[in-house]
């Protein structure tokens, strides 16, 4: 994918940047239900959870330093993936049964690749999104909160149930915009808690940077400290467990991050493809990283216990005691995110198999209740479980992204040709994507002139459109003709460059044209 889109993470990384955080993140006029952010921060809560914290310290006592080289790899790889399933999200996005907007592999696979075999494959996501969010996205997250909290804190098992139970039952029954809130609220506030003690403790060590930096870049090709044994299989472990722990973290190529982003405000699939990007970064190369490095620097590495590894490295490297609070406190955080940005995606999977109002208000319940089971519940089984469903999940969207990159290619090279910068407004944008595939997907009001034999903007899912039929044009040109004919002042008009089609009429984009006094159309035709 990074090759068909030509390093599209590399070539406008900045500018995904400027698109998610900068100037070129508010553009009035944007349809949508939540903000690009509030989209990122859903993703992310659903993606840098306890693996942040336990996966990092999981893959460095196996892999050694070098596996850290291999997730910043992936993630660089897996950045064009976040971005195409993104654009898909945003370009097939639909109004589903309960009036709201939605998108994601469950509508992309089948509307992009409108026959039985993407029928099959978006089914086959969405079964196995329903059953992963109770496993990985849930009990998982819900017993790592309760264990932390009655390790650093003494709080019971059970009293941590019913306070997740009741929680995520009053934010899951407000649905996306509720959820989203949360989301951009506790998602940031996490990272910059995160970073901003784990910065601290680098600053301390700053002398030991470079070593590290060493550790890893000889790791990551001679295997040095992996738990292999021998030179090659310690360089086969680093980059597998790696590659592994980075993919489950980021979920790039999983496509759940395309569901919240389909929902997103935003006036182009390019644009929230780009933005959606960054969210790997920030998950793997900074919050990834910076647990590696806290963990190289202070030496805690060579332990026995991954699960407490990071724990005791932030104990290690700040003063005094409590640096074993501060990542019991950010797991609480991360781990919540989670189960919220999870069970969002699991009713939307529920909702493309037929599932109504109903069945949605069920699934929230039976998820916040599971949430508390899950709180005071052994998991063993349970993980297991997850990783099967993630993988059997991932496989029919990577299948999809492999079918449809060469439309997510050919119209992203469209859009860059006209808005190369970024710097189109909404009404520029509706102005050159005007006739093109793609254009009326992304703003959602959809608009297809069915009475042309082959017209330009099909679409494989016609319910939800507005159909203009040859009826219609005949009543609508029956009624300009009767209707009274003014005498109008076009001189200070400027109409627009839209290319017209057959039969269409230029459009005026601003003007006060002056009218005067209508005669009978019988005796003037207009």
């Amino acid at each position: 994918m990074s090759l068909r889109l030509g390093l599209i993470q590399l070539r406008l990384f900045t500018k995904a940047m400027s698109i998610q955080f900068g100037r070129r993140a508010k553009q009035p006029g944007l349809k949508g239900e939540i903000s690009a952010f509030q989209a990122m921060s859903t993703a992310l809560g659903a993606t840098v959870g306890t693996g942040n914290i336990v996966g990092v310290a999981l893959s460095i006592s196996i892999g050694g330093p070098g596996a850290l080289f291999w997730m910043w790899v992936t993630a660089i790889l897996g950045m064009a993936s976040k971005y195409a399933e993104c654009f898909l999200g945003v370009r097939f996005r639909h109004y589903d049964k309960m009036g709201e907007l939605t998108g994601g592999p469950q509508s992309y696979l089948q509307r992009g690749i409108p026959n039985k075999f993407g029928k099959f494959l978006a089914t086959m996501f969405a079964v196995c999104c329903v059953f992963a969010c109770f496993g990985i996205g849930n009990m998982t997250q819900s017993n790592a909160i309760s264990a932390n909290l009655d390790h650093s804190f003494g709080i019971s098992p059970v009293t941590t149930a019913i306070f997740l139970t009741v929680l995520t039952a009053a934010a899951l029954l407000g649905g996306i915009k509720i959820v989203s809130k949360v989301a951009s609220i506790c998602v940031p506030l996490m990272i910059l808690l995160y970073l901003g003690f784990g910065s601290y403790i680098m600053i301390l060590n700053a002398g030991q940077i470079p070593e590290v930096f060493g550790m890893i870049l000889r790791g990551a090709f001679t295997g040095e400290g992996a738990a292999g044994g021998a030179v090659g299989a310690g360089f086969l472990i680093a980059m597998q467990i790696g590659a592994q722990r980075s993919l489950f973290s980021n979920e790039s190529g999983m496509g759940t991050a395309s569901i919240p982003a389909a929902v997103a405000a935003t006036s182009h699939p390019v644009r929230q493809g780009l933005a959606s990007m960054t969210q790997t970064f920030v998950d793997t190369i900074i919050v990834i990283s910076m647990t590696g490095f806290v963990i190289l620097t202070t030496g805690t590495w060579t332990g026995d216990d991954p699960a407490t590894m990071t724990s005791l490295a932030f104990a290690t490297g700040l003063p005094g005691a409590w640096g074993g609070y501060i990542v019991a406190f950010c797991l609480v955080l991360l781990g919540y995110s989670t189960v919220l940005g999870w069970s969002y995606y699991g009713e939307r999977a529920l909702e493309s198999l037929g599932g109504g109002r109903r069945a949605i208000t069920g699934y929230r319940l039976a998820f916040a209740v599971m949430c508390g089971v899950g709180a005071i519940a052994p998991l063993t089984i349970v993980f297991t479980f997850s990783d099967l469903m993630n993988g059997l999940m991932a496989l029919p969207n990577l299948i999809g992204l492999l079918l449809l990159s060469g439309l997510v290619a050919r119209e992203t090279k469209k859009y860059l040709t006209h808005d190369p910068n970024f710097e189109a407004t909404v009404d520029t944008i509706d102005g050159f994507m005007y006739g093109l595939p793609g254009g009326l997907d992304a703003q959602i009001d959809h608009e297809v002139d069915l009475s042309q034999k082959n017209p330009e903007l099909e679409h494989p899912d016609t319910t939800n459109l507005k159909v203009i039929t040859e009826k219609m044009i005949e009543e609508h040109t029956a009624t300009a003709e009767a209707a009274p004919v003014y005498d109008v002042n076009l001189t200070n008009v400027q109409t627009s460059s839209i290319p017209l089609q057959t039969g269409s009429l230029p459009i005026i984009q601003q003007a006060k044209p002056s009218f005067g006094t209508p005669t009978d159309p019988r005796a003037s035709k207009p």
